[in-house]
């Protein structure tokens, strides 16, 4: 990626939040109908489940799909839209500048990062990051679990949220300890692995072949890193959607929340979702980064 010589560091930064944002959105919009179907997954409880008729039940991706489109329309797919996309640029700057004012810090005197060193910045990187998106994630999860055909604005759930729950940890702040472990293992793991790897398997020369290699990475590195962080995962979705019994707080607690699942319902619980959110990082890396380049080099182009 060539840049301009002469652009500033303050303004080559604001591009790069600039084109992260662009690409955050685009991804979000794209991707949003595999986040809605795989948190539908994971809020369904196989033992009350059987109790449902087989309309209510999500037997599958493609079953979910085909359901919400039959009960609930098209746009369904886009519920809970408009808390990432808002979270999206703030995310994604907190993400990078993190990881990359962290990694020194742990060096621990080696001259040059390690596997450690990506892995433990990662880590930070995603804990702050969580924190952050965590009231984003509480309206989007609520937004996404009501079934009706015509549902709240984001604005009118928040608002609900704040009125009935306040901000604390029955309400905002709900499941923060999950979302931590979410996101913390997902970067850890991903930039672990990603940079890692990135370092040892040799660049090419031909610009095609070097973005393949980048996405392969990265798709292996996101597919991983699912697979360690989605029990916490499905714990988050459990603590910060509609409970089984009304006014009763069946799920709370993350590793409470993981041993419930795990009792009731089986190991293979605890990677319900697992497939659409496998689905929808391979093809929202490749997008991220191809919308990424194209907006960061526009910038540079037109705006130096």
């Amino acid at each position: 990626m060539s840049e301009a010589p002469s652009i500033s560091t303050g303004k080559r930064a604001a591009f790069q939040v600039m084109a992260g944002g662009s690409a955050g959105f685009l991804e979000v919009c794209l991707m949003q109908p595999l986040d809605v179907v795989k948190t539908r997954m994971q809020l369904q409880c196989t033992p009350a489940a059987t109790a449902l008729s087989s309309e209510a039940t999500y037997n599958g991706v493609i079953d979910c799909f085909v359901k919400m489109h039959r009960q609930e329309g098209v746009l369904s797919f886009w519920k809970g839209l408009l808390p990432p996309i808002l979270a999206e640029t703030p995310k994604r700057a907190i993400k990078f500048l993190v990881f990359e004012q962290t990694k020194p810090l742990f060096q621990f005197g080696s001259p040059t990062p390690t596997p450690l060193t990506f892995s433990l910045a990662g880590l930070t990187a995603g804990t702050l990051e969580a924190i952050a998106v965590n009231p984003f994630e509480v309206v989007k999860v609520a937004q996404q679990a009501d079934r009706q055909k015509k549902t709240a604005s984001s604005f009118s759930v928040a608002r609900d949220i704040i009125n009935r729950d306040g901000f604390g940890r029955r309400g905002l702040l709900k499941g923060v300890t999950a979302t931590i472990g979410r996101n913390g293992t997902f970067n850890m793991v991903y930039f672990g692995f990603y940079h890692s790897v990135k370092n040892i398997v040799p660049q090419y020369k031909d610009e095609t072949l070097e973005f393949l290699r980048k996405v392969i990475i990265g798709f292996t590195s996101g597919t991983l890193a699912c697979f360690i962080n989605i029990p916490f995962d499905v714990a988050k979705s459990r603590i910060q959607g509609p409970q089984p019994v009304a006014n009763q707080i069946k799920y709370h607690g993350t590793f409470r929340s993981i041993g419930i699942v795990y009792r009731e319902e089986g190991f293979r619980a605890l990677y319900k979702g697992l497939v659409p959110k496998i689905m929808r990082l391979g093809p929202g890396g490749a997008i991220m980064l191809l919308a990424f380049d194209y907006v960061y080099e526009y910038l540079l182009a037109n705006h130096s």
